[in-house]
């Protein structure tokens, strides 16, 4: 999720149940600063990125951890307020914050760290996309009737609940999505090894499927709301009614297949010995559903560039795309990064 959601639904959380001992201010602040903080792992990027993306959403977001967090926060907090408050009336706040940022990036598609430092394993219910304007605007809603009450917990509480209800109405489409996936496997008489739905941007009707069945991908982008033979408004200059085209009513046939290492045969073993190559470790760590984007051959040498489906998004580039290289000669691989269109890429 991003980082104002999470600060603005700390703040929400904070005002709907933070203790009346602390003056309402510092509540909302409390509760604000301490959900914008685990995204501090953002300063990972200063290393290298993929170290970031390796460890973003890790001992930050830990269930584990989140006491230590919060002590840290409210004896920060306490400080700040030059010891008019004890740091003991900023513990449920900071608390309130850190558990708000988690259950946010839970549901979400790219996966906690949540019993750091005990154990890497990343859990994830991807509900929502990182970027979802109607759950925005829910937690805005509920912070500005606050302001007209702010005696009040009633509005904080009831923006609350519908971001629940939001949620929960999420989960309902997410269900019909995995229900797709099973009834086209069983159709294509696929054994599936892995089957993965995800949030898509521009809508919540919007979801990826992907089937993985050993190094074959199948894959869908589909609209649970648009019926079939529903076309869109002819916009081919624009960018976001291109990409919300691309997502494709549920009965048609949109179904695609991709090899994890392409569809040529004569390089199958050198694409292999590439993406196990340890300079490549770090990406391995990283890419759930890793493909092959492209392979570059140049007369100094020959790079092979992948990138992981979960980032591919309709009508833009691939983020994350990272590739290895070999000159001519030499026995080692290097690993090398493309930039994509967004910052963090």
């Amino acid at each position: 999720m991003d980082p104002l959601t999470h600060a603005l639904s700390g703040a929400l959380l904070a005002r709907a149940a933070a203790p009346a001992r602390l003056p309402l201010r510092w509540r909302i602040v409390a509760g604000f600063a301490a959900a914008a903080f685990p995204d501090i792992d953002l300063v990972l990027r200063l290393i290298d990125t993929l170290t970031y993306l390796n460890w973003h959403q890790g001992p930050t977001h830990s269930l584990i951890l989140l006491p230590v967090w919060a002590g840290l926060l409210a004896w920060s907090f306490s400080k700040l307020s030059r010891g008019r408050y004890n740091w003991r009336l900023f513990y449920q706040p900071a608390c309130l914050g850190l558990a708000i940022h988690i259950v946010g990036d839970l549901i979400t598609s790219y996966g906690l760290m949540l019993f750091a430092p005990f154990s890497t394993e990343r859990y994830s219910m991807p509900l929502i996309f990182v970027i979802d304007p109607w759950f925005s605007l829910i937690v805005i809603a509920g912070l500005t009737a606050s302001g007209y009450y702010p005696q009040r917990k009633i509005p904080a509480i009831t923006a609350l609940l519908v971001l629940c209800g939001y949620v929960i109405f999420l989960s309902t489409l997410h269900q019909q999505a995995i229900a797709i996936a099973h009834r086209y496997a069983e159709s294509q008489a696929i054994q599936p090894m892995h089957v993965a739905v995800l949030p898509q941007p521009l809508s919540p009707f919007h979801w990826k499927i992907i089937i993985r069945i050993h190094e074959t991908y199948y894959i869908t982008d589909i609209d649970l709301w648009r019926p079939a033979g529903k076309e869109q408004a002819d916009a081919a200059d624009w960018l976001f009614p291109r990409m919300t085209a691309a997502y494709r009513p549920v009965m048609e046939k949109n179904w695609r297949i991709q090899q994890q290492f392409g569809n040529d045969p004569t390089r199958s073993v050198l694409l292999r010995e590439a993406w196990l190559a340890p300079a490549f470790a770090p990406f391995r760590s990283f890419a759930q559903f890793p493909v092959l984007d492209s392979v570059d051959t140049q007369e100094s040498g020959f790079c092979v560039w992948f990138y992981d489906l979960r980032f591919k998004f309709p009508e833009l580039p691939p983020s994350f795309r990272y590739g290895v290289c070999r000159k001519h000669g030499q026995a080692d691989w290097q690993m090398v990064r493309q930039r994509g269109l967004f910052y963090i890429d």
